[in-house]
């Protein structure tokens, strides 16, 4: 019995040992704090980008006919005037043979009227007919000299006819898809194909109501305008872009509004239709900013542990403005006179007594 109360008193001694050496251990725990740091950065922030060509035109027929000819292939390059396709002429090439003898017919009359209302005057001189008869030969001149006007009008239009069986191309490009091939009947409107202008290339993509006050406001600290894009396999394309416009209102679905940046296409890598991301890039000057890793989320709000002058923890809600990469740019709740948490917020509560390792801000986010 003695010795079981012997043990027992050991057992006490050493959880009492253990316990306050435990005690003795938290109370002697150090965290690194720091304060949030005023610098000044760059924001970058990505946009999912539409491309297309500078020119992007559809080519359609003009007349309806048989294609004859297809001078060109798919994705070949051509230059403007150049014909592309031809349309089976010898209808319209008849046509405007008519037109022209039609022409010459009513020339003839017009002559003919004319000589007809010379020989009426000089008959009325001299009082053989009466005035009348003047008047009506004037008026078969005036109806033969706009059967004239009509004939050359119809002549115009025949060779502007003739003219469209040669499809041309109307600026310098890159041929698409051919539809219809050679033997083809086609209708007036029916699509041959596109061409597209590729040695520059505009960028779309859509910004919000909030980032667009942003890049007005900052637009004297954007580098000129300057913008990067990515491609779709994620290589950054080697020529900037310029931010040439934006559009005139927001889109009321989204709450959108679309940028255009032109960018430079000497090699035609990028196509129309083509996509990317926009990277553009933003000066922020006196950003206070802190550690993303001292943060935390507490129902849906950002926080960070604060430590006053006695070591005691304290919880406070922040909002961040922006996220690059491992820091936050924060708008308010806190100061630079804050001293945060740097490390160890897995370990600590709000309210917790702890001994603060202050870690200057230089050496706190060099490694970040």
């Amino acid at each position: 019995m003695q010795k079981a109360f012997m043990l027992l008193g050991v057992a006490v001694v050493l959880f009492t040992a253990c316990s306050s050496e435990k005690e003795k251990k938290t109370e002697e725990a150090k965290y690194p704090v720091t304060n949030p740091l005023v610098v000044d950065t760059v924001l970058t922030k990505e946009y999912v980008a539409d491309i297309h060509s500078l020119q992007n035109v559809e080519i359609r027929a003009r007349v309806k006919g048989f294609i004859e000819t297809i001078y060109i292939d798919e994705g070949k390059t051509v230059k403007a005037g150049q014909v592309i396709f031809a349309i089976a002429s010898n209808e319209y090439q008849q046509e405007l043979t008519k037109a022209k003898a039609l022409l010459k017919s009513a020339i003839a009359e017009a002559k003919q009227a004319e000589l007809d209302v010379k020989n009426v005057q000089l008959m009325l001189d001299k009082n053989v007919v009466s005035k009348t008869e003047l008047e009506m030969a004037q008026s078969k001149l005036e109806a033969a000299n706009a059967k004239v006007e009509e004939a050359k009008s119809n002549e115009a239009e025949a060779t502007l006819n003739l003219s469209y069986t040669q499809i041309k191309a109307p600026f310098d490009g890159i041929i698409n898809r051919i539809p219809n091939k050679v033997g083809s009947l086609i209708d007036e409107g029916t699509l041959l194909t596109t061409i597209s202008n590729n040695k520059e290339v505009y960028a779309y993509f859509n910004v919000s109501e909030r980032e667009y006050l942003d890049f007005i406001s900052n637009k004297e600290n954007n580098h000129n305008n300057e913008v990067n894009l990515v491609l779709a396999n994620n290589q950054l394309y080697p020529f900037k872009g310029q931010i040439e416009t934006v559009e005139g209102e927001f889109d009321k679905a989204t709450g959108n509004i679309a940028f255009r940046a032109k960018f430079e296409n000497p090699n035609e890598i990028l196509k129309h239709g083509s996509s990317g991301k926009i990277l553009l890039k933003t000066e922020l000057k006196n950003a206070l900013i802190i550690p993303q890793k001292s943060t935390f989320e507490v129902q849906e709000n950002t926080c960070v542990y604060t430590v006053d002058s006695n070591g005691k923890v304290k919880m406070n809600k922040i909002i961040p403005k922006y996220r690059i990469n491992t820091i936050y740019v924060i708008e308010s709740g806190i100061t630079t006179n804050d001293k945060v948490l740097f490390e160890g917020i897995q370990l600590v509560s709000e309210g917790d007594q702890i001994v603060p390792q202050v870690t200057s801000p230089s050496e706190a986010y060099k490694a970040l």
